[in-house]
This record gives C-alpha cells, structure tokens and sequence, in this order.
C-alpha cells in the first residue's frame, strides 16, 4: 500500500521527466547591463517539489501570487500541472525582455528546442 502511494505521488514526476527531459541551467544574460542568470528548460521538479514559491524565489513575485491563487482555487490541482509548464513559460518571459542565450552552442540549440524558438546563434549570442 506505501509503496502504492508513493508511486501515485512520483507518477508526475516520472512522467515529465520522461516527455520533458531533467531540468538543466541555462546562462542568459541581459542586453544593456550584461548581468548574468539562469533559465531553466525541462520538468520542473523545483516547481513539483516548492510550488508557487518558485516563481517568486525567480523575482516573479505577481505570477507567484497568482499561481497561488489558481492552486488554492484547484485544490492543488494546478500545482500538478505547472511543473509541465512553468520552466518553459519562465525562459520565454526572459528571452522576450532582453535577456539572450549566452551559454555554449549545443546548450543554446537544446534550449531553443525544448522553448521553441528558432536557432539562430548570430541571435542568440550577443555580438
């Protein structure tokens, strides 16, 4: 029976980690300022694991507050499916406000395939 639960608690874990692949680090860095992060790509085990609390440990302070509000209207049914999601919504909100891939080329390609952008690494270079 424990074993049974625990297995029916990893089913979504198991599952986006299959289709989705591990969560990897992704450099990016901004434009204008040059300062350096993370994005993330794949299952977001952070975000199956820590909920909506992640999106505000990334400075997302509103979409945390409001992936909050969606959990608690669900019944934690959301928290079940952002993690599917919310690696790639997060990189596409930084792509499109200044932020570039600045990491090697395979790691750029991997990124843009697994957001779904084209590659192009004049573009995503800065340079």
């Amino acid at each position: 029976m424990i074993v049974a639960i625990i297995v029916l608690i990893l089913i979504p874990f198991l599952l986006g980690t299959f289709f989705l692949g591990w969560q990897r680090a992704i450099n990016i860095k901004h434009k204008d300022s040059d300062l350096q992060r993370h994005c993330f790509i794949g299952y977001s085990w952070t975000y199956f694991l820590f909920g909506f609390f992640v999106p505000i440990f990334r400075g997302e302070i509103i979409i945390g507050i409001v992936h909050a509000i969606f959990a608690f209207i669900t019944f934690g049914i959301f928290q079940l499916i952002m993690p599917f999601l919310y690696n790639k919504q997060h990189a596409v909100r930084m792509l499109t406000n200044s932020w570039v891939l600045d990491d090697t080329p395979q790691m750029n390609k991997l990124a843009c395939e697994k957001i779904g952008i084209k590659y192009d690494n004049d573009a995503t270079m800065d340079g």
